[in-house]
């Protein structure tokens, strides 16, 4: 009893932090899009997933524009998240940058609104953690490039149209099967039906002949 005890006391723990561990949100550093269409809206995706250790840490976000042929003297300051506080740094796309990250701060996208020819250019998405031990802090980056491009019209992806084709074969492809289950099923059941009505008619029949044979003769 004392061991079965033992094993329960070590098993409720076990389980309660695998069900904590399943419930945690899942994070996956997803690419962004490159591509954005004239007037239209093109969030840039940042995400950094956070380690273990990194949950408690204090983290500021910075994006930087470099217009396509520009050097590194021509790179600038957009958009700041600190302190808790998004905001937006004094460029020419001031006005039309909105924060779009989530509250762990494990995705720090932002979106740019009404996107102009001239939006296109190499964004980059810096993420500065500082995690504060007894001893000593830890400094840790992630950067994060992110090359955009500006077109008039929107473009046919092909790796998009591809998944809808393989989409559409995939919806026939299931339905055709549906349909042969559906006659298999329905001979099985229309044969099942013929048996049990073969398998009555022999009983009432044996049945029956056993009924004259047993009949006892009546004396005169």
């Amino acid at each position: 009893m004392g061991i079965a005890r033992r094993n329960l006391s070590w098993t409720q723990p076990g389980m309660l932090l695998l069900m904590v561990g399943l419930c945690m949100p899942v994070c996956v550093e997803v690419p962004s899009g490159t591509e954005a269409v004239q007037g239209r809206n093109m969030t840039l995706a940042c995400i950094s997933c956070m380690k273990r250790e990194e949950v408690y840490a204090i983290t500021t976000v910075k994006w930087f524009y470099k217009p396509p042929f520009g050097g590194d003297e021509s790179l600038t300051q957009i958009y700041e998240y600190s302190a808790g506080q998004p905001k937006e740094q004094k460029s020419s796309m001031e006005g039309r940058l909105v924060w779009n990250g989530s509250r762990d701060l494990q995705d720090v996208s932002i979106t740019i609104i009404n996107v102009t020819m001239n939006d296109s250019g190499i964004y980059t998405c810096n993420v500065t953690r500082i995690l504060h031990f007894e001893a000593h802090n830890h400094l840790v980056e992630n950067e994060i490039r992110i090359s955009l491009t500006v077109t008039k019209e929107a473009s046919d992806d092909f790796t998009s149209v591809l998944s809808e084709i393989m989409m559409y074969i995939l919806l026939a492809f299931l339905t055709l099967w549906l349909l042969v289950e559906i006659v298999y099923c329905y001979r099985k059941i229309s044969k099942a039906e013929d048996v049990t009505q073969e398998s009555v008619s022999d009983y009432l029949a044996i049945a029956s002949e056993n009924k004259e044979n047993c009949s006892v003769p009546v004396e005169e």
